[in-house]
């Protein structure tokens, strides 16, 4: 029995989750095993309703599950965002999921705005530390609303914090049989967090002598990324720049729709997502990829020692992409419903022939 906790959330989430579950379903009944998901309604709704977030008891049950899937959140009756603040970072940082990964998969050559770059070319992962540095919430304002007013934005980086994440990605690349990690900091001007990023990513790296290390600052990745990706196998960054440079790697692949991402701490129960947002100006109108939380169910999958399964579930999404049974983002004549139909189907195809 798999036991899937599922969090649909706001606009295009729900939309996206819809054909995600149902995707899930056909999957576990074609390949004859028990899956068991729960809906929970935290959204923006809920807390409109309610003023919760995330309760304790809710994120105590939560931590029952196998794994956790959510849509998207993000509404603008919510103006601070507190609902989508307490509960996807609240996820990340009470279940301390320090792994934020981020694949980067060109499907079809078509989908790739750069020139004459085939799937090969553009096939790399970021790992992005997930619980510290920009997004820790640690500062607070000065004479606020004043034309005195000071901001302070703190960049927490603990020495745990960054050899665990850094020793991830050497354990990552040597699972899945790679042999380059790189790391991306901006050492040159910010000196002391990244100074211990540099320190500590040396010191791991020695214990890897199998793996080659490099290092590179941010902007000069950046740019390399779009001059050329296809050097890349592991990156490892902090927060903040693996959040910029895993939208930048979306592009290269496709765009948002196919994005997906897991967080993770090894042993733990994990958080899935798409990582496009809620879009609540197109929340119930058929136009929303679902591919992206597709794949990152496939993520989940393999996650949760279900690796066949998840196998099966990306090649059906490869398949339909590279058929045009998609979404018009992706040049495909389809919408959300007749999309999630079609990889459900090229799943219950997949599996009736592997039987």
């Amino acid at each position: 029995m798999t036991r899937i906790a599922v969090i649909p959330g706001d606009g295009i989430g729900v939309d996206v989750t819809r054909e995600t579950v149902k995707t899930l379903a056909g999957l576990a009944e074609a390949r004859g095993w028990k899956l068991e998901m729960e809906e929970f309604p935290y959204s923006a709704d809920h807390y409109l309703k309610t003023g919760e977030t995330l309760p304790q008891e809710g994120f105590e049950r939560l931590q029952t599950f196998d794994a956790i899937f959510l849509g998207a959140l993000g509404d603008p009756r919510v103006p601070d965002m507190k609902h989508a603040s307490d509960i996807l970072l609240g996820l990340r940082f009470r279940l301390d999921l320090f792994v934020n990964e981020r694949p980067v998969r060109l499907i079809d050559q078509r989908l790739c705005p750069l020139r004459d770059r085939r799937p090969e070319d553009v096939n790399f992962t970021i790992l992005r530390e997930n619980t510290e540095g920009l997004y820790a919430g640690v500062g607070g304002f000065f004479k606020k609303g004043t034309p005195y007013e000071v901001a302070i934005q703190q960049d927490i980086n603990t020495r745990r914090g960054v050899e665990r994440i850094c020793r991830h990605a050497f354990e990552f690349a040597r699972s899945h049989g790679l042999c380059r990690v790189l790391m991306s900091d901006k050492s040159n001007a910010l000196t002391y967090g990244h100074d211990l990023w540099q320190r500590t990513f040396r010191e791991i790296a020695g214990e890897y002598d199998d793996i080659e290390s490099s290092h590179m600052y941010v902007d000069a990745l950046a740019m390399q990324l779009i001059k050329d990706p296809t050097p890349y196998e592991v990156i490892v960054t902090c927060n903040m720049f693996g959040d910029i440079l895993s939208d930048l790697g979306a592009q290269l692949q496709g765009g948002l729709g196919l994005a997906a991402s897991a967080n993770l701490h090894p042993g733990r129960t994990g958080l899935f997502e798409p990582v496009h947002g809620s879009a609540p100006k197109y929340a119930g109108t058929d136009t929303a990829n679902p591919m992206g939380a597709i794949l990152s169910a496939a993520m989940m999958l393999a996650n949760v020692d279900r690796r066949a399964d998840a196998q099966l579930l990306e090649q059906a999404v490869v398949e339909c992409v590279r058929e045009m049974r998609c979404t018009r983002d992706l040049g495909g004549p389809l919408g959300t419903r007749e999309t999630g139909d079609a990889v459900r189907d090229r799943v219950m195809e997949l599996a009736g022939r592997q039987r």
